[in-house]
């Protein structure tokens, strides 16, 4: 008798572990898959409650191009998968740089791209998969501080992951 009382109580115990530590798996499963959603959340709470903005949930891309043409064409694709709150075109710009062990002289048009921190991935994706060079310059910058109504703006702008 003793001797199942013993056994039932082991099982008793390993079920009861083996139910934590399911369930702690699946919480650590959960909370990293919603992480993005979690963390644009969170940025909003700290925003509401501080008054102040959360430095890095915004950034700045630059990404060169060769007309104007090419950086509206791309620039257009990206605003329409909602990957970016704003973008500006900047005129013609003169660049130099290394190529093939030369230095190059060009006419570039350079774009501004402000989008979340979360989307810098899938903008460089999409650029690199139709830019024109072989290498197109694509430059992030986190955004440290700026004025939180436009912040809140290209929020609202910008779709969650």
């Amino acid at each position: 008798m003793e001797w199942l009382f013993q056994r039932c109580h082991k099982e008793v115990f390993f079920s009861g572990f083996r139910s934590v530590l399911l369930m702690s798996c699946l919480l650590l499963v959960l909370s990293v898959s919603m992480y993005p959603g979690l963390w644009s959340i969170g940025v909003q709470l700290h925003s509401a409650f501080t008054g102040s903005y959360a430095p890095g949930h915004h950034s700045l891309l630059l990404i060169n191009s060769p007309n104007e043409l090419a950086a509206k064409d791309i620039g257009r694709v990206i605003m329409e998968r909602r990957l970016a709150a704003s973008i500006n075109i900047l005129a013609r710009t003169s660049t130099m740089y290394y190529w093939k062990g030369e230095i190059q002289d060009a006419s570039e048009v350079l774009m501004l791209v402000k989008t979340k921190t979360s989307r810098i991935q899938q903008v460089m994706d999409f650029v690199r998969s139709v830019h024109p060079y072989a290498n197109p310059e694509v430059l992030s910058f986190l955004v440290e501080d700026g004025s939180l109504a436009y912040m809140k703006w290209m929020d609202e702008a910008i779709p969650d992951d």
